[in-house]
């Protein structure tokens, strides 16, 4: 993400959280279609993140909406409020980056599944990615 969009940063890192939340909500499913035998305990566990993450999906295009209706009129107190949703986010996507490493690593219907494998970390190289713009914007501001 390039920081030369000026007023419409707020709008361009929502843009952002939007696609990578709804990403990391349809690699939950990804991963319990591609791994049938899965432990219950990480289909449990991936049902519940999919869950949370599309509720924060929602709340990041709820405040798309509000930025976009304020004319990229910004508010001080909604740029807060940007930034404490992206901070949510960063945080969020670290979370389930340890989840999908602690399936990789402790799942034996993962292990004995090599595209499992390479799947999974295909997933957390994206989330990563993610969790690299969210860092940069927040450092830079």
């Amino acid at each position: 993400m390039r920081f030369y969009y000026g007023q419409q940063m707020p709008l361009r890192i929502l843009d952002e959280a939007e696609f990578w939340k709804h990403q990391e909500e349809e690699h939950t499913v990804v991963i319990r279609a591609l791994v049938p035998n899965l432990e219950e305990e990480y289909v449990e566990a991936l049902e519940e993140w999919e869950k949370a993450l599309g509720e924060t999906h929602k709340k990041v295009l709820r405040f798309i909406e509000t930025v976009t209706r304020s004319g990229l009129q910004i508010s001080q107190a909604l740029q807060q409020q940007v930034m404490q949703l992206v901070s949510f986010c960063l945080q969020q996507s670290l979370q389930f980056i340890k989840l999908c490493q602690q399936i990789k690593t402790e799942s034996k219907a993962v292990s004995a599944n090599p595209t499992a494998k390479v799947v999974i970390d295909h997933i957390i190289r994206e989330s990563e990615y993610f969790v690299g713009i969210a860092q940069a914007l927040l450092y830079h501001q």
